[in-house]
């Protein structure tokens, strides 16, 4: 009972504090960050034990399945050569740059245990930098590259982290003998993951109830990445193109209602799991400051900054000079040569759950361990608070220019869905209510023929009318609930028909 209480107390924090982080527009693993180091001081605190095998499975196959989902292929093939430069290339370098640093601070480090803290500590998040964009827009580019990065470098990190941790452990590390096997994981991660997205939308055409469509995505999840991980293949790339498998075949046959639902659940699970990383760690912090005393104590604070400031400044060193390569890096093609853009996306490098998935995933015996995570969450905690809370002044400072590509093609293809709309109309009968919907569409199309793009309205003309009717309708209803003339099951079935009735009507933006 006593960790159940505890459980709902740490949950219930959560919340507040992303409530927080919302309200003065910073992301919310920052705030949860800071609720990890809180619990290292708070007596009385459950000793709470993640299996370092699960610790990757738990966090990063449903973070990385939902990133996935929301990936854009065609926006990252028009970038990838930013998107791959920064996934692979920055992660490399940062990975190098730590293990050197390391090396100089810890000169008995195993070199592996270097290479691994690397590793650990290369990977940006997406999670933490998109929570800021909501609040201070980034260049709709800027964001693609972000995203596509976030992807593709938890991979390059990860399969550097494994290579890395198994030469630590057995004590010796042989290129030769790793390479082919090495190689041969990613094909077929590449192959496995995208024949495994067909079968799942061909197998799932019949599942309809929600609820059930919804276990079977956290199932497949995780029995993807578990799978992965037994046939030594990649479960980073096998689980994220799986997903963008998934994306692109799926829309056509997922029911509405399962699809608004299943968004609501993975944006919660997400969330959660982003509690639980950050708690779990912060419970390791207080026995691993017990351990490091004296000497270790000072060599710990010692590499804990030298390796935050070691990611910044890679970061920076790696990025910045791009903005001025056209054909490699930040800059587009034909926009002036300007820091803006790189100095947006060097800042906007925090680093969160991934690294501090790979920390808890390190065995008990590895070598200088406690080290290892004490460094990996000072450096999320720096990151997040540092360039974190900074970021958004930064945009707002930079003022860089966005010619809203999305909102274009959206208002393009929603002028098209009201003519297709329209038309199917044509050969319905003629009733009061279908000539409404008729007048409707048209009116939308007027609109968007007078707009100089050809951009359609965001809303129909009806549906702010509309939105008044289902309100006063639902407060009918709900008054007739409390005078008890209807139960609630009856008051229950029309609040759902109400709240479709007020979705369908309410456009992205008010929502």
């Amino acid at each position: 009972m006593l960790i159940f209480e505890w459980v709902v107390g740490v949950l219930f924090g959560a919340v507040l504090l992303a409530g927080l982080a919302r309200r003065l527009g910073a992301p919310y693993p920052a705030f949860l960050a800071l609720g990890g180091v809180a619990l290292a001081f708070v007596p009385g605190v459950p000793n709470l034990q993640l299996d370092p095998e699960l610790a990757l499975a738990l966090f990063l196959a449903p973070v990385l399945l939902d990133a996935g989902f929301d990936a854009s292929v065609r926006d990252m093939k028009e970038n990838w050569r930013a998107v791959l430069g920064l996934a692979v290339g920055a992660v490399v370098v940062t990975t190098l740059a730590v293990a050197f640093v390391a090396r100089l601070v810890v000169p008995d480090m195993p070199l592996s245990a270097c290479i691994v803290l690397g590793a650990v500590v290369a990977p940006p998040d997406a999670v933490a930098a998109l929570a800021v964009l909501k609040h201070a827009p980034m260049p709709h580019r800027l964001a693609t590259i972000l995203r596509g990065e976030s992807l593709l470098n938890d991979a390059a990190s990860l399969l550097i982290y494994r290579l890395g941790v198994a030469a630590a452990m057995a004590g010796s590390f042989h290129p030769a003998e790793v390479a082919p096997i090495f190689l041969l994981g990613v094909v077929a991660s590449l192959i496995v993951g995208p024949c495994l997205g067909l079968l799942f939308v061909a197998v799932t055409r019949r599942v309809t109830d929600p609820a059930s469509a919804i276990v079977l995505q956290f199932v497949v999840a995780f029995g993807i990445w578990l799978a992965a991980e037994r046939l030594e293949l990649s479960g980073v790339l096998t689980i994220v193109s799986f997903a963008v498998t998934v994306a692109r075949r799926a829309p056509g046959t997922t029911a509405p209602r399962a699809r608004v639902i299943s968004y609501a659940v993975w944006d919660t699970a997400v969330f959660v799991l982003n509690v639980l990383a950050f708690v779990l760690i912060g419970i390791q912090i207080d026995p691993i400051r017990d351990r490091l005393t004296g000497g270790d104590a000072w060599q710990a604070l010692i590499l804990a900054a030298a390796t935050f400031a070691t990611v910044v400044v890679t970061r920076l060193a790696w990025v910045l000079p791009t903005t001025r390569m056209r054909g490699l890096g930040i800059r587009q093609a034909g926009a002036p040569a300007r820091l803006g853009p790189g100095l947006a996306m060097s800042w906007a490098g925090m680093r969160g759950i991934v690294t501090v998935a790979a920390a808890l995933a390190l065995p008990a015996e590895f070598p200088h361990r406690d080290l290892v995570v004490f460094t990996a969450f000072f450096t999320v905690l720096g990151t997040l608070i540092v360039q974190g809370l900074t970021l958004r002044p930064l945009l707002a400072h930079l003022r860089l220019e966005d010619d809203d590509p999305v909102g274009r093609e959206t208002g393009r293809a929603r002028a098209a869905a009201y003519k297709a709309a329209l038309d199917s109309l044509a050969d319905a009968e003629d009733e009061p209510a279908t000539d409404a919907l008729r007048a409707e569409f048209r009116a939308a199309l007027a609109e968007a023929e007078e707009h100089e793009e050809g951009l359609a309205p965001e809303s129909l003309p009806a549906d702010a009318a509309r939105r008044r009717a289902v309100e006063a309708a639902r407060d009918a209803v709900l008054a007739l609930r409390r005078k008890g003339r209807i139960g609630d099951d009856a008051y229950f079935l029309l609040e759902e028909e109400f709240d479709w009735a007020e979705l369908s009507a309410t456009p992205r933006a008010e929502t």
